[in-house]
């Protein structure tokens, strides 16, 4: 894994990753649920779908629009097994690990704070994203247990 600024400053410099920008519908989302739930439906995506060692559809599971979390893990490099493996040096085929899982939020958060709309990346409701970069300093605790999830995106 990348230091997490490093790889957020190397990200902005890709036209490609540069080009995604939450549209109208997700920063109401965003603004409505708050980036603490987004960043809980990020963990849930992330655990569904790129955890596994081989995910299904890699490369097309993650989709462009619809979600917050969608379009900054575009913008981030973490859709899909192929980008984390290039971007974050993320091995493919193998499942990921639970600091694996917690470096792909702590990147997806960094990036929703950086474009969303100034009351959502201001929202300190409940639990906080660790501060950056958290597992790349030597004498960094170990990262928090992923919690059970009970909201669902599809649900209010």
């Amino acid at each position: 894994m990348r230091d997490v600024a490093e790889v957020i400053q190397a990200l902005k410099r890709s036209s490609f990753r540069a080009s995604f920008h939450l549209g109208p519908a997700e920063a109401r989302y965003l603004q409505a649920k708050g980036m603490e739930a987004v960043l809980d439906h990020a963990r849930r995506f992330v655990e569904e779908r790129l955890a596994p060692a081989n995910p299904a559809r890699d490369g097309r599971q993650t989709p462009k629009q619809g979600h917050p979390a969608f379009i900054a893990q575009h913008a981030t490099a973490t859709c899909c097994r192929s980008c984390l493996r290039k971007w974050h040096q993320i091995p493919k085929h193998q499942p990921l690990s639970p600091q694996e899982i917690d470096y792909i939020v702590v990147v997806i958060a960094a990036w929703l704070r950086m474009h969303a709309p100034p009351a959502a990346a201001d929202s300190t409701d409940g639990p906080t994203t660790p501060a950056l970069p958290l597992w790349n300093h030597p004498d960094a605790p170990p990262p928090p247990a992923a919690s059970p999830r009970s909201v669902r995106p599809d649900q209010p």
